[in-house]
């Protein structure tokens, strides 16, 4: 009987310990503005988040392997089809910034391309190889032929987010 017992009582701390651990990193919480975000990843705030014109500037004054901590705001332009593992934030006209997060900690969700987020992490200057930017193309379901056309590799701005705010009116 005792056994028995032992053994419900470890299945039921396994099975609570899973459903804890699946459960994702998101919250919805109201700023003074009353402004719903998602939250994933670390827990930040929208204050003192740089536009995105300012964070081009910054962007702009950087060398490769330069790295900054920062915290912008922009929307999102792109955002990976598969499992949210990626997204490109538009910085002006031409300009974008290539997003990843923190040791793959978590993800974006798929449909949330055009909607606003404010992200904070660090930013650097990479040169991106044609292998890379191929995947990337691939991801973001771009057809055999669009992808065969990167053939270059690509001085990039690029974004590690440790948090990420998202705009859900």
């Amino acid at each position: 009987m005792k056994r028995i017992v032992k053994f419900c009582a470890i299945v039921l701390l396994f099975f609570t310990a899973c459903k804890d651990g699946k459960k994702e990193n998101k919250e919805v919480e109201k700023t003074n503005k009353e402004i719903e975000y998602a939250t994933f990843g670390d827990k930040i705030s929208e204050k003192d988040a740089l536009t995105k014109d300012q964070m081009l500037a910054k962007f702009e004054n950087m060398n490769v392997g330069d790295t900054i901590n920062v915290k912008f705001t922009s929307e999102i332009k792109e955002v990976c089809s598969k499992k949210g593992c990626w997204m490109k934030l538009p910085l002006g006209k031409e300009t974008e910034t290539m997003v990843r997060f923190k040791d793959y900690g978590f993800f974006m969700p798929i449909d949330s391309q055009g909607k606003e987020v404010i992200l904070e992490g660090k930013a650097f200057v990479k040169v991106t190889p044609v292998e890379e930017l191929q995947h990337y193309a691939e991801d973001a379901g771009k057809s055999k032929e669009e992808i065969a056309k990167i053939t270059q590799p690509k001085r990039e701005f690029a974004f590690e987010a440790n948090g990420v705010l998202l705009k859900t009116e």
